[in-house]
């Protein structure tokens, strides 16, 4: 019966669990419609800023700006470094030229090593046993190679029979010592060899420097400038050179070596007056001497001729030219003497200059370009060198020719 009892008990039971669970699973299926979610989402406001809505105060009265009036803060640019000074540019060292006194004697062995083919070649002639005609051939033939010229080696031939004819025994030293004396005759001249810097007036002294091109007339310019200055003179340069290019700067390169001030104008302008004003500024300054520089022209060249003596006229309106050097190029020879006479008929030479004497040059053409122009060879130039320019000296010159 217990059995029986407790069989019904749990059936109850069962039956009742059965039917809570499909009651349970209809409610879930069928909500209610306030229950169920609605088509469009519930958008919700957010929360409501202080002093918003029904707590919020009466507007108050306040001066307001526009975007116009607002001074918008500026992007500060970044401070630029501070600029460096640049470095002045440094003065050009001024040099102490090499005195003049004795400077041929010094380069004498310069002198020596191109030019003793003459001298060694007179010795030898003259030291023959016999000296039949065809000898004194060969010495005419030798001066006449040197570019002793025609005149002078006639003279110089007929003077050197008559004392070899009257000394007789010939000995070395004897024929070394007659030579040496021919040879000086034949150089020597009245006038001075000096370039003239003391005209006795309160002018500077004026210097024009002239010739064909390629003589070198600016850098001799510029060399007679250091020659002046060792001397103990102050120079002013005139750069009236203003066809070439570049020849102003390199006149002013020399000048500024030794101290010495340089006049110029642009490149292509009125010689003339360039120079004009070289000798005027040497006024100003009270120089001692004014070198002017001009421009390299060729003798065959009228015109170029003319103006060269249109030069010389302006500078005297400031001063009187005390010197007119006329630079040669000893390797020219003889044809250096058809430029010569030329340049003498244009302008009053007073000077010569013979340029690169130190190489193939022969050293006759110092006693042919003298008897040619009846001036003096003032100046020699024996190299490259800022010092190789040198008061020409009879003695030195010949000594160097017939060696020791």
């Amino acid at each position: 019966m217990e059995i029986v009892i407790l069989a019904v008990v749990i059936a109850v039971v069962l039956v009742g669990a059965v039917s809570g669970l499909v009651i349970g699973g209809r409610r879930k299926k069928q909500l209610p419609p306030a229950e169920r979610p609605s088509a469009t989402p519930t958008i919700t406001t957010p929360p409501a800023e202080p002093r918003v809505g029904d707590e919020a105060e009466t507007p108050r009265d306040e001066s307001r700006r526009t975007i116009e009036e607002v001074d918008l803060p500026t992007a500060e640019a970044p401070a630029a470094p501070p600029a460096e000074a640049e470095p002045a540019p440094a003065a050009p060292e001024v040099e102490v030229p090499e005195p003049t006194e004795g400077r041929l004697v010094r380069l004498r062995a310069r002198l020596a090593r191109s030019q003793n083919a003459l001298g060694k070649g007179l010795l030898t002639l003259l030291s023959r046993e016999h000296l039949d005609e065809d000898t004194w051939e060969e010495i005419e033939d030798t001066l006449l190679t040197a570019d002793v010229g025609v005149a002078p080696t006639q003279e110089l031939v007929e003077r050197l029979r008559e004392r070899v004819r009257v000394l007789g025994t010939r000995t070395p030293q004897e024929l070394r010592t007659l030579l040496r004396e021919e040879l000086l005759k034949l150089i020597a001249t009245d006038a001075p060899r000096a370039v003239k810097t003391d005209n006795g007036l309160e002018t500077p002294a004026v210097v024009m420097v002239v010739g064909v091109n390629g003589t070198g007339k600016t850098t001799t310019t510029g060399k007679l400038a250091r020659v002046l200055v060792a001397d103990g003179k102050s120079v002013v340069l005139g750069a009236a050179d203003t066809f070439r290019a570049a020849a102003a700067d390199q006149l002013q390169t020399w000048g500024e070596r030794v101290g010495a001030r340089t006049v110029r104008g642009p490149e292509g302008g009125d010689p003339a007056s360039i120079a004009f004003d070289a000798v005027k500024e040497g006024i100003a300054e009270q120089a001692a001497i004014v070198l002017i520089d001009t421009a390299g022209r060729l003798h065959t060249k009228a015109g170029l001729m003319d103006e060269l003596g249109k030069v010389k006229r302006v500078v005297e309106k400031q001063a009187p030219l005390d010197e007119v050097l006329l630079v040669l190029d000893a390797t020219t020879g003889q044809n250096g003497l058809v430029q010569a006479r030329v340049f003498a008929e244009v302008v009053n030479i007073t000077g010569i200059v013979l340029t690169k004497l130190d190489g193939t040059a022969k050293g006759g053409i110092v006693v042919a370009v003298q008897r040619e122009l009846g001036v003096p060879v003032k100046l020699i130039g024996l190299g490259e060198g800022p010092d190789d320019l040198a008061p020409f000296d009879p003695e030195a010159f010949v000594d160097a020719l017939i060696g020791d």
